[in-house]
Formats: C-alpha cells, sequence, structure tokens
C-alpha cells in the first residue's frame, strides 16, 4: 500500500507570500515612462478646461442698448465657469439671442436685428468671446392710450374730478416713447393718484399692452378698480402710557367724517411727530371694517421721555461756530405744558430762553409763554436784552395765527450806542405757507404778517405802531432734462421781499430789539450779519426804524454726464435798506452765485457774494429752508 506523506509548511510562509503580493500590487501605482515623452509625465489635451474665465462678452451697437444689454443679458453669468465645453457654449448663445430679444422689447425695440459670433482668443484673459452685434431698429412710440375705471369711482359724480385727474396726470403721453420702465411707472403714479383721496385700497384691475411691430406702435390700457370710497373715523391711539390719547387726537387734528384723503393722514401724522411728544408715530386707515364710511384711523406711537437734554454744535457763516444745550420736560409741574429751555452761545449772540406750550383745545388754539435773555453784536454796539411773551396761538395745514402780549427791554453799550429802553406791545401775527413743498419746495408762496401797538415805559412815555411783512415767492420758468431721457426739473425764479416800519414821536426810545438790521445768509448777501442798518455822523451803525429788502434768484437744475444731478447752480442779486426816516432808506447791494444741493438731510446752500457797497466777497453757508 503505498502511503503519501504530508508536507509540513512553516507558519511564516503564508505571511511571506502575502507581503509579495503587496508590494508587486504598489509597484502599479508608480509613474511610468511613456513612449510619446522623456520625462515621463502624461501630455495635456489640448481641449483641457482652463483655470480663468470661459469667454469673454462683448456687445456692440448704439450706446441705448449697448450697456444695458452688457449688464442684463443672462448668458454674462455662465462666464466664470472654467470648464464650460464648446457645445455648453453654443447652446447658451441660442439662448441668449431670445434673451437679447426680450431685454430690447422692454426698451421698445421689437424689430431688432442680432448677429452673435463666437471667436477663439488665445492668450487672452479667456479662451473664447461672445460678440453680440445688435441693430435695434426703430423705436416703439405710444398710439393710444386707454384708462378706465371700475368700483365706487366709476359711476359716482363727485368723483369725477379724480378720475380727470387721473387721465391728465398719466405720464405716458401718445408719440413718446415706450419702454416697459415707463410702462410700469406710469400705472404706479395713476394708482398712487387714485388711492391718495378716498379710495384707500384701489388697486389695478387689468392692464394690456398691444405692440404693432411693422408701425412701431404701442397701444395701452388700464382698468383701476377703486373698491368702496372711504371716509375717516374716529382716532384709535396705541402705545400711550405716560401722555394723554386725548391730547394726542387734538394735536393730530385727524378730520373725522372727512372723505379719506392721504396727505391729510400724512399732515396729522407729521403734527405728532413734530410735537415733541413721540420718538416715533405711524399712522394707517384700518380698512378692515364692515363700514367704509366711518373707518378709524389707528396711531401706533412710541412715547418720548418725560425729559430730555441735548448738547449740539453748530456753524454759520454769520456767527461762526456755536454751542448749545437745550433742556425739554415734556409734563411741566401744574401746567402740563411743554417747555423746551436752551442755551446758546456764538461769536455775535449768546442767548437764555425758554417756550411754554400747551396742548392745542378742540378747536386748535393753544396757550404759550416763552422768555428770552440775550447780549448781541448789533451794529457797531452791544446789546443786552429780555422779552417775556404770552398769549394764544393756533396752528394750522397751511396757516398759523397768535395773538399775545409782550414785554421788551434793551441796554446798550459801545460809543454811539442808543439810550437804553423798555416798552409793553400787543401783538397780532399771521403766517401762510402755499408751497408745494414745506421742506424743499419748487413753487408756491409765503407771506408772513406782524403787527404790534404799544407804549414805551422808559422817559416820556409815548405810543407806538410796528409793523412788519416778508414775502417769498417760487416761480418755475422752464424745465430741464438730461439726454438719458429721465425725469426732468423745473429752473426757477426766486423772489424774496422784506418791508418794515415802526411809527413814533422822533424822541420816543424804542427798544432796539423792535427796530431793524439786516445782511446775512438769509437776507443781503455780500455783507455780513445785521450789518446794514442806520449810519450816523461818527460812522456807528444802529438799529432804524424803516426796513427794505428785496431778492431776486435764478435757480436752474445742473445735468452731468446726459443725467440731472442732485445740484443746482444760482445767480442772485440782494439789495437792502435800513433808515430812521422812509425817504433816507438807501439799498445797498449784493450779488453773487451759488450752488444748491439736494441732500438727504434737506437742501443746502453755498454762496460767494460781493457787497456792491463794502467792495469784499463773502462766503455764506445755509443749511434747510424755513418761511
Amino acid at each position: 500500500m503505498l502511503r503519501v506523506a504530508p508536507l509540513q509548511t512553516p507558519a511564516s510562509w503564508p505571511a511571506l507570500l502575502f507581503a509579495i503580493v503587496l508590494l508587486l500590487q504598489g509597484c502599479s501605482l508608480l509613474p511610468k515612462k511613456d513612449a510619446g515623452t522623456e520625462d515621463g509625465r502624461q501630455p495635456v489635451a489640448a481641449d483641457a478646461p482652463s483655470t480663468g474665465d470661459a469667454f469673454t462678452l462683448e456687445v456692440r451697437g448704439p450706446d441705448a442698448v449697448r450697456d444695458y444689454l452688457a449688464l442684463h443679458l443672462e448668458i454674462q453669468r455662465y462666464s466664470k465657469i472654467p470648464d464650460l465645453g464648446a457645445t455648453e457654449l453654443s447652446r447658451l448663445m441660442v439662448a441668449a439671442e431670445a434673451n437679447a430679444r426680450e431685454l430690447l422689447g422692454t426698451l421698445g425695440y421689437f424689430t431688432p436685428t442680432l448677429t452673435l459670433e463666437l471667436n477663439e482668443t488665445p492668450g487672452a484673459k479667456a479662451p473664447r468671446q461672445v460678440v453680440v452685434t445688435v441693430d435695434p431698429g426703430p423705436p416703439t412710440r405710444i398710439g393710444a392710450v386707454d384708462i378706465g375705471f371700475r368700483g365706487a369711482i366709476a359711476d359716482d359724480p363727485a368723483a369725477a374730478a379724480q378720475r380727470e385727474a387721473i387721465r391728465a396726470a398719466w405720464t405716458l403721453r401718445t408719440g413718446q416713447l415706450f419702454t416697459q420702465q415707463a410702462w410700469d411707472n406710469a400705472k404706479t403714479v395713476g394708482l398712487r393718484s387714485l388711492t391718495a383721496k378716498r379710495y384707500a385700497t384701489g388697486s389695478v384691475a387689468t392692464s394690456r399692452t398691444e405692440i404693432d411691430a411693422d408701425k412701431s406702435e404701442a397701444k395701452l390700457g388700464v382698468n383701476y378698480d377703486s373698491g368702496p370710497a372711504y371716509r375717516f373715523g374716529p382716532l384709535d391711539v396705541r402705545g400711550v402710557q405716560r401722555y394723554s390719547a386725548d391730547g394726542t387726537r387734538r394735536i393730530a387734528r385727524v378730520p373725522t367724517g372727512a372723505d379719506y384723503d392721504q396727505q391729510k393722514l400724512l399732515d396729522a401724522q407729521q403734527r405728532l411727530a413734530s410735537s415733541g411728544y413721540y420718538d416715533s408715530v405711524f399712522l394707517t386707515l384700518d380698512t378692515n371694517v364692515t363700514d367704509p364710511q366711518a373707518a378709524p384711523v389707528i396711531a401706533q406711537v412710541r412715547e418720548a421721555p418725560l425729559q430730555k437734554v441735548v448738547a449740539g454744535v453748530g456753524f454759520t457763516t454769520d456767527s461762526g461756530p456755536r454751542v448749545s444745550l437745550d433742556h425739554v420736560h415734556n409734563q411741566m409741574p401744574l401746567l402740563g405744558w411743554r417747555a423746551v429751555s436752551k442755551l446758546s452761545i456764538d461769536q455775535k449772540t449768546q442767548s437764555l430762553g425758554t417756550d411754554w406750550n400747551g396742548i392745542p383745545d378742540d378747536t386748535g388754539w393753544r396757550w404759550f409763554g416763552s422768555g428770552l435773555l440775550k447780549h448781541e453784536t448789533a451794529g457797531t454796539y452791544d446789546t443786552d436784552s429780555g422779552r417775556v411773551r404770552a398769549g394764544r396761538g393756533r396752528t394750522g395745514d397751511r396757516i398759523e395765527r397768535s395773538l399775545f402780549l409782550q414785554y421788551d427791554y434793551a441796554t446798550n453799550q459801545g460809543s454811539g450806542a442808543p439810550p437804553s429802553a423798555s416798552a409793553l406791545s400787543a401783538n397780532w401775527g399771521w403766517t401762510g405757507r402755499y408751497f408745494d413743498d414745506n421742506t424743499t419746495p419748487t413753487r408756491g408762496q409765503g407771506l408772513s404778517l406782524e403787527l404790534g401797538l404799544g407804549q414805551t415805559l422808559i422817559g416820556e412815555r409815548a405810543p407806538f405802531i410796528r409793523s412788519y411783512i416778508r414775502w417769498l415767492g417760487i416761480l418755475p420758468i422752464g424745465t430741464v432734462q438730461g439726454t438719458d431721457g429721465g425725469a426732468a426739473r423745473s429752473s426757477r425764479l426766486q423772489f424774496r421781499a422784506e418791508s418794515g416800519a415802526v411809527i413814533a414821536r422822533d424822541n420816543a426810545q424804542i427798544p432796539t430789539t423792535l427796530l431793524f438790521l439786516t445782511g446775512g445768509d438769509t437776507t443781503v448777501r455780500g455783507y455780513s450779519y445785521r450789518q446794514i442798518g442806520t449810519e450816523r455822523s461818527d460812522g456807528a451803525i444802529v438799529a432804524g426804524r424803516y426796513l427794505g429788502v428785496g431778492s431776486v434768484e435764478w435757480q436752474r437744475p445742473i445735468v452731468w454726464n446726459g443725467k440731472l444731478s442732485d445740484f443746482e447752480s444760482a445767480v442772485f442779486v440782494d439789495a437792502g435798506s435800513v433808515a430812521d426816516k422812509f425817504g433816507e432808506l438807501k439799498a445797498k447791494v449784493g450779488t453773487g452765485v451759488g450752488v444748491r444741493w439736494r441732500s438727504p438731510v434737506g437742501p443746502v446752500q453755498a454762496d460767494v457774494a460781493y457787497g456792491v457797497d463794502t467792495k469784499k466777497y463773502r462766503l455764506h453757508l445755509r443749511l434747510g429752508f424755513s418761511f
């Protein structure tokens, strides 16, 4: 019998064989020398992706469309993809043509001729260049506009004027160029006119655009749905804790029962915001009511602190640098009035004053009182003066009225200074503002009148009459428009006049604070603050009994790079005079040029004026508009 003896394998052999297999597999990972290269590196394919931009885009055509397409073509978004292949780029160019036609349509060009090219640009910023050549064709113009109405406004005879006003204010007229933006803006302007009065929930019901590409003509149609007509209901004040809700109502003066008017709502909101009692105010009409004829007005307020101290610094070309400290108390003890006290110091004037104001009653009239101590340079002498005033006043949407008693005293110091004097007077004041905008007006006028009857209290007591008139008129005289076709603004002539008189016996000692001086930023430019007065034989300049000031100014918007800027140029002539006798008035003239800036915080004006009498130039700076 044959026996097979078993082979005995050492235990370490399997581990050795396994290690050899791993080494053989690792050798396959080492770099191999290729037949086509001597250094063993793989050759780079000719179409390997670049690490830079895939392509650049160039648009060729008229200025009116070139920049717009270069900015808005969607293909531009894919230029930064480094591994974008030629096939994908060709597909994007097909889509780019449709995109370009759509964009040109928004500009009013519906029959353009487009050519798209793909050029190889080795060695440039990108390996390829996409060139879009545009001939936009004739622009489309407005052929007809149909504006219709539905809802309560459609059949209400009382709304006829509003319907016609919306049509009259329509911004896209027959013959004008059509653009999608202008079309959208026109619909928005019409909707604002609809919702500004009576119809707070108005909307655009339907709109249509019919384009005749062969005639390059657009027919437009829009239908406005007015919804119901609304009237103001009661005022619902929310957020009051410290101050009276009834006081809020009397300050706001929302005309309960009147037709809804957005401007009246904004005026009420502004009255509350400027009252000083609230840090923030927001008024809305509650349209979620069953009776639109008595829709509540919701006033959401955040109250101001009971007391507040404010420090400030400033500068004027009239008086140089200024520092001030204000203290506000919104509920004085006992009276419950609002008190604003102020300390102000500059180079020519130092003053300490306080103003007290009560909350208006249901008729809008309020009690007020004030006191003022002042040291100032008046002409060529210094004056220490005081004033106490008490009375009633009423502030309306356009008109302010006041009736008050006033005590004045003035002590003058310096060579040739007038004698000290004091007086008691009864006064009436009236101011009317009829501007299109009370902060940055472009048209309208304002008139202020003051009349006082009084008696001097030092020396021989004598009666006197004091009158003062101030007028400002702004007259548009044409429009200025940029070459970009944007909105136009008007040029303006601004007229200003002041007149004052104090009628009394020659020997009556009238406080100099009731007499007149002029000159400075807001009166006669080219002269320093209150430099123009009555000139005596010794050269002293003192306040006089008669005042006359006149000014004419031409303001014109500035076009920069084809666009209307926020700046305007100004050319002006001012003249003013002060004298103790009417027949001795002799005008001192100032003339110059300036720049106006429509800044976010209000109009800023800078003027360089030449004083004809002084033969000197002066710089005048001013922030804001006030009348």
